[in-house]
C-alpha cells in the first residue's frame, strides 16, 4: 500500500524570505524525485551554508563596530583567529538571498559552496 504523501509545514514566523520560500519549494520538488538518502545531502549542505554564514555575518558586525579600533571587516585572519569560516561576497547568505529569483540560484548556491571549500581549506572534500 502506498504511502500518503505529507505537506510540507513552511515556517510560521513571519519572517519568510524569497530565497526560503524557494527553497522549501525546490525541497518539495526534490522530495518527489529524489531518495531520501540524496535529498539529506542537499537538505544538509543548505544547513551548513546558513549557519555558517550566520556566524560570519555576526562576527563581521563585531568587526565592523571595532573598525575604528583597527578591525578589518573583510581580513579572512580575522575570522581565523576567532576559529569562524571566512565567508567570501559571493558566498553570503545576503547575497544568495538577493539572487533567489534567479533561475539560475541551484548553481549559485553551488558556487557559494566551492567558494567556500576554496576560501577554507579545511573543508576540502567534506
Amino acid at each position: 500500500m502506498p504511502k500518503a504523501k505529507k505537506e510540507t509545514e513552511k515556517p510560521k514566523n513571519g519572517e519568510s524570505s524569497g530565497l526560503e520560500g524557494k527553497l522549501w519549494a525546490a525541497a518539495d520538488a526534490l522530495r518527489n524525485n529524489m531518495d531520501a538518502a540524496e535529498y539529506k545531502h542537499v537538505v544538509l549542505g543548505l544547513i551548513f551554508l546558513k549557519y555558517i554564514s550566520d556566524a560570519f555575518e555576526a562576527k563581521h558586525a563585531e568587526l565592523e563596530a571595532q573598525r575604528k579600533q583597527g578591525a578589518e571587516p573583510e581580513d579572512p585572519d580575522e575570522y581565523k583567529a576567532a576559529r569562524i569560516f571566512w565567508v567570501p561576497k559571493e558566498a553570503r547568505w545576503t547575497h544568495l538571498k538577493a539572487s533567489a529569483p534567479q533561475p539560475t540560484i541551484g548553481t549559485i548556491v553551488d558556487d557559494a559552496m566551492t567558494a567556500i571549500e576554496r576560501d577554507n581549506p579545511s573543508l576540502k572534500g567534506v
